[in-house]
């Protein structure tokens, strides 16, 4: 990823490369803006500075004129304004966030939308919040006693939020206790109270990253009351949704526990695909002669055969994009799809001769003999994915991947 920087002095200020710590960095990710960053910076001007020393950084993806703006914009600003502006959106919204507190250099750090709908006013009660209760984040919430989502449009979006606020504490009651609007965009973050590292954004909803993998002991929370939105349209799409629901699966299936867990319900699932894919070959014919056959023979065990190839590619799918989608890069998709195929099938092989195995050697049951089977060796299916699918290749002499060492391009994740 490369990103270019500028940074705008205060008036009378000399131009310097690295704006002077100030006493909170506000950290504004941007999508095509432009037409609110001259507003928000005006809010901020109005409202910060003469309560704390502030610096704004502007990380920003746009594909529209917004640098130029806020370039412009800032000229007229009491305080130092900086765009880092992404050449490529790793992570989205999400991911320019993480590269604003890596930047920042300030001992708090406040993250807002560049859409005026985050009230500037608030950031000095967040931070004075935090210093007084000694949290280690501070989020302004919607949902407590003073706060309002008025500015949500719709009926429809109300209710999208409110479903998404009950999803993700249902998933995560733990780690968003004391947090009741983990879907803020809005809050405060002592800069030695997160590991940027540690993150792994997909979309716009970084909090809900920040609580679940980097969370601080101690949280607070302040109210406030969501805004209209000044000029544009709202970001939140079907495809964001979609991505805010990936990014659920990533962080609940992170522990190996859920993973297995995950890997054995999608698996199950796989059957659906199996049941269909069999139907169509014996029972409409698609494969000559499986209708004749289907008390045995042949066509019978290649339909079976066949059916469970599509199974298979289902798991595969769903494997890549719900449990090990941060795990991708360590090999080509072709070279994961075949070691997980030759591993599923072998699953196949395999139980028969354990059945036979726990009857013969051990006087099991038959019924009993099958569901061994089938955990030992889901077991070990899980156990051969993790390890010979997703996890990086080892250099035989320096511990380095393959791909590391010729330095031939990582798919992206």
């Amino acid at each position: 990823m490369s990103s270019h920087e500028y940074t705008v002095p205060a008036p009378g200020l000399k131009a310097v490369e690295v704006p002077e710590p100030g006493a909170v960095t506000i950290v504004v990710p941007t999508f095509n803006e432009s037409g609110n960053v001259r507003q928000l910076l005006r809010q901020i001007t109005e409202s910060v500075p003469a309560r704390l020393p502030c610096e704004v950084l502007f990380v920003d993806d746009s594909t529209d004129d917004t640098p130029e703006v806020i370039q412009q914009a800032a000229r007229d600003c009491p305080f130092p304004v900086s765009v880092l502006h992404r050449e490529e959106p790793v992570g989205g919204l999400g991911g320019a966030v993480v590269e604003g507190l890596r930047a920042a250099t300030s001992d708090w750090i406040v993250v807002m939308d560049g859409d005026c709908q985050h009230p500037p006013s608030l950031v000095p009660e967040l931070v004075a919040t935090g210093e007084r209760s000694h949290a280690g984040l501070v989020v302004a919430s919607r949902y407590i006693k003073g706060g309002s989502r008025a500015g949500l449009a719709g009926s429809y979006r109300v209710a999208v939020s409110r479903g998404a606020t009950w999803l993700t504490k249902s998933l995560f009651p733990r780690r968003l206790h004391g947090i009741s609007d983990p879907m803020s965009g809005f809050f405060a973050i002592r800069r030695s109270a997160v590991t940027a590292d540690v993150l792994k954004p997909l979309g716009y909803k970084i909090l809900l990253e920040l609580a679940v993998r980097s969370r601080p002991r101690q949280v607070a929370e302040v109210p406030f009351v969501f805004q209209d939105r000044f000029a544009g349209e709202s970001k939140s799409t079907a495809q964001e949704g979609v991505r805010f629901l990936r990014h659920l699966a990533g962080l609940r299936t992170a522990s190996p526990v859920a993973r297995m867990v995950g890997f054995g319900l999608i698996g199950l699932s796989g059957f659906v695909p199996n049941l269909v894919g069999l139907w169509a070959l014996t029972g409409l014919g698609l494969l000559p002669h499986a209708r004749m056959s289907s008390h045995g023979g042949t066509p019978i065990v290649l339909a079976e055969i066949l059916a469970n190839q599509l199974g298979v590619a289902w798991n595969f799918v769903l494997i890549e994009h719900l449990l090990f989608r941060d795990r991708r890069a360590h090999r080509r998709w072709w070279d994961r799809g075949g070691r997980f195929a030759l591993l599923a099938n072998a699953d196949l092989v395999l139980r028969i001769p354990l059945i036979a195995l726990f009857v013969d050697r051990f006087g099991m049951g038959a019924l009993s003999a099958t569901a061994l089977a089938l955990v030992t060796t889901f077991v070990l299916r899980f156990a051969g994915t993790e390890a010979l699918v997703y996890l990086p290749r080892r250099d035989r002499g320096r511990g380095g991947s393959k791909h590391a060492q010729q330095g031939e391009p990582r798919e992206t994740a």
